[in-house]
């Protein structure tokens, strides 16, 4: 009953009552910022750097599939758009970015 007692009463002065230092903290927070770099921001970016690549390399004749599942070919392309053949005499005109991968 007496260990209650003294747990309960407040710090001596002078005495640090209890709260860790900010440098304590830093170690932490770093190794947190790096396991998300690496896990979640970095596999980002270079999934965004090989799409923007395969977007740039695209020309007239390829096999592409747009981000709707859409098949076809492409005929005409433009600055942001392309001319997308899926069908005899049906072509379609859409965005660039809206392009999903390129088939082989």
């Amino acid at each position: 009953m007496l260990d209650i007692a003294f747990a309960m009463a407040p710090p001596p002065d002078g005495a640090d009552p209890g709260g860790g230092s900010l440098l304590a903290l830093l170690p932490p927070m770093i190794m947190m910022f790096l396991i998300f770099y690496f896990v979640l921001i970095r596999p980002q970016q270079k999934k965004q750097q090989e799409s923007r690549k395969m977007l740039d390399d695209l020309k007239e004749g390829d096999n592409v599939i747009t981000l709707s599942g859409i098949h076809g070919t492409i005929k005409k392309i433009k600055d942001e758009t392309v001319m997308l053949q899926i069908a005899d005499n049906v072509r379609v005109k859409i965005n660039r970015s809206s392009i999903g991968n390129k088939r082989t």
